[in-house]
């Protein structure tokens, strides 16, 4: 008995249609009268439909289906399409090479926005909103400093670094950092100190427990001892 395997079998064009439907595209191609050629493409069309029954109602769902006909004909169906039949050319075009950007980043726990923000900030000439945006900026940069570092940086290396991201233009006292709320910083010592107390807690819990449990042993084997 001679083992049939996929490997032995010739290559799908489009494997997640299966064999099945690449079968029915071969045997298309095998009649001879067109008419009755392009009534039986439709038939395979519905069938291919049938298997992604949630993207009919997307667009151009119909054109695809059209168009991975022809792909698995290897371009050589000749039918009434209702689209333009596409060229093995036009399929195999190679996409646009995109330009890598070569950057470096100074700073990349904060990213490189941080500092295109602070460097377009340079040319703004309201002072309040400089100022609103910086806070929030060192808001930012306070909270990328712990998630990178796991520490809460101090305001010294928060100011010191506004001034090099802006290029020594912007300049932010250390003591107006202490007014900046930070959020984050906050929320993370209430959660920690509430971590802290619910263990403590149940630790006195099973302490207690463990307490009780003695006792009740100990007052057990006394009374056995009596009524002995």
């Amino acid at each position: 008995m001679k083992k049939n395997y996929n490997y032995t079998r010739r290559k799908l064009y489009l494997p997640e249609y299966g064999r099945h439907i690449q079968e029915m595209v071969d045997s298309l191609q095998e009649i001879e009268d067109r008419t009755e050629r392009t009534r039986q493409a439709k038939a395979v069309i519905a069938v291919m439909g049938n298997l992604n029954p949630l993207l009919r109602d997307t667009a151009d769902f119909t054109h695809k289906l059209w168009d991975h006909l022809f792909i698995m004909s290897d371009f050589k169906l000749d039918v009434d399409s209702p689209y333009p039949q596409p060229s093995r050319q036009d399929l195999m075009v190679k996409p646009h090479q995109m330009p890598y950007p070569q950057t470096n980043i100074t700073h990349k726990h904060y990213g490189k926005y941080v500092g295109r923000i602070l460097k377009r900030l340079c040319e703004e000439q309201n002072p309040a909103a400089v100022e609103s945006a910086v806070n929030n900026i060192a808001r930012y940069m306070r909270t990328k400093c712990f998630e990178y570092n796991q520490e809460h940086p101090n305001n010294e290396t928060i100011a010191k670094d506004i001034r090099n991201l802006s290029d020594y233009t912007i300049n932010i006292d250390e003591n107006a950092l202490n007014n900046v709320r930070n959020d984050y910083k906050q929320y993370h010592s209430a959660y920690q100190q509430s971590g802290k107390n619910n263990k403590k807690q149940a630790k006195n819990n099973r302490n207690q427990q463990r307490t009780g449990q003695k006792n009740h042993q100990s007052k057990s084997t006394g009374h056995n001892n009596i009524m002995k």
